[in-house]
């Protein structure tokens, strides 16, 4: 027993001190490209994000969960772990290779008449791109959580930002010098580089003195029934909260227009809001992933094991880390925040909104560690049904706040609700779920 809990200790800590050299890497590379591409290109950028947060979820599929999942709860082989592997990597292609054909097809229309910025349409195409690259370091990803070994994990993400800061550093200016479009185009595109990086790193570590047959790569019918079993009502919930942040930038831009605002303050707020407060408000995600991707391998594996106690233990583990981290960084973050957005962005912009979110986002910090408790507990469909919810309500609250001439605080209120709505609704079922198991 202690082995384990020395192994799920080992395993956070590895993703805590790899998650915090990928922040500072990830914040010193924000730094330098919104010093590059300034405030029309950040807000270019920002209002293509929900469409690229969209594409990224619906792309992978949560097939990295389901991985990690099934290589957990099975202690799978070597052998049956690569067919799961190399399954995952079938679906994720598929998926992907259609995702780039249905984005070729429409970012015209999303650019031109969903986000009314006709310049995202380019933006758009240079995300498609990137999928199946990031999908494909995800499913190594999954692969390696499953085995709760984080090191592959942690030296493939150190090693990814750090080329993406070099090409950033010394390719970014030249491209700026054509336009900011193509800049931050260029920014987009980027990403295939350091993602390639990434997937080197994973290979590198794959076993490699394995007596493997054609078959045993070939992907199985039995084992992608198993990952969809899992990926689906996983990644439901994921979707659905994409499509609402899909759809945020398109209420909000158009119910503003009507309201009367102009198109460039839409873009310069909406860039500050999420750019600049939002980015600044989840730099503690790196301790809450850290956490979250720990224990749903942990719980998995004690929940197919029927030891409820240590389940029930890792959960309060989680969650008391996750709260104490929330309590100090939103405090931090609150007091600071002017200073935080100069030394960080070289400006103050997105600080009005700080200073109502930052209390809030004591509570964002707990739905990780919530959700993917309740997906090891395999309540992934009432995670689903939660943020289907979260998502009307919060879609709903901002186009009637939208129309009240407030502004961005429209979006500020309805992210509000939405948080609380999704973490308490989340621990009311985990705590319904684990009393059940008590019974």
């Amino acid at each position: 027993m202690q082995k384990r809990e020395n192994l799920f200790l080992k395993a956070t800590f590895i993703l805590i001190i790899s998650g915090f050299l990928t922040k500072i890497l990830g914040f010193v590379i924000r730094i330098i490209y919104t010093r590059i591409i300034g405030e029309v290109g950040v807000a270019l950028y920002s209002i293509a994000t929900p469409t690229y947060s969209l594409l990224l979820t619906i792309s992978s599929l949560a097939i990295p969960t389901a991985i990690s999942k099934l290589i957990a709860e099975n202690s799978a082989t070597h052998k049956r772990s690569l067919n799961i592997l190399t399954s995952s990597a079938a679906i994720i292609l598929t998926i992907n290779f259609l995702l780039i054909i249905i984005m070729l097809i429409s970012s015209k229309f999303i650019a031109n008449n969903l986000l009314q910025e006709p310049r995202s349409f380019y933006i758009l195409i240079a995300m498609a791109l990137t999928l199946p690259f990031v999908s494909i370091s995800s499913v190594f990803k999954g692969y390696f959580y499953g085995k709760q070994n984080m090191i592959p994990h942690a030296t493939s993400n150190v090693i990814e930002q750090i080329i993406r800061l070099l090409i950033i550093y010394f390719v970014l200016p030249k491209l700026m010098q054509v336009s900011v479009l193509t800049a931050v185009v260029g920014l987009v595109l980027l990403t295939i580089l350091s993602e390639i990086s990434s997937i080197i790193v994973f290979l590198f570590f794959l076993p490699k003195k394995i007596n493997l047959k054609k078959e045993d790569l070939k992907p199985n019918f039995t084992t992608t029934k198993s990952i969809l079993d899992i990926s689906l009502p996983t990644v439901s919930s994921r979707i659905i909260g994409n499509i609402g942040y899909f759809f945020e930038p398109i209420i909000l831009t158009n119910l503003l227009l009507f309201s009367g605002y102009s198109n460039n303050y839409i873009l310069t707020e909406y860039g500050a809001y999420n750019a600049y407060a939002i980015a600044l408000l989840t730099m503690p995600n790196f301790f809450i992933s850290a956490i979250s991707m720990s224990i749903l391998p942990e719980i998995s594996k004690y929940y197919y094991q029927h030891k409820l106690a240590m389940v029930k233990k890792r959960i309060k583990q989680a969650l008391i880390f996750a709260f104490i981290i929330g309590i100090f960084f939103s405090f931090l973050i609150f007091t600071f925040r002017d200073t935080l957005l100069f030394t960080l962005y070289h400006t103050t912009k997105g600080s009005n909104y700080i200073k109502y979110l930052a209390p809030i986002f004591v509570l964002f910090y707990l739905e990780g560690v919530l959700i993917s408790s309740l997906q090891a507990l395999n309540k992934a469909k009432i995670t689903m049904r939660i943020s289907l919810i979260g998502v009307f309500l919060k879609l709903l609250i901002l186009a009637i706040f939208s129309l009240l001439h407030i502004g961005l605080y429209s979006l500020l209120i309805s992210e509000i609700i939405n948080i609380i709505y999704v973490v308490f609704a989340n621990f009311y079922y985990l705590k319904k779920t684990l009393a059940k198991e008590k019974g």
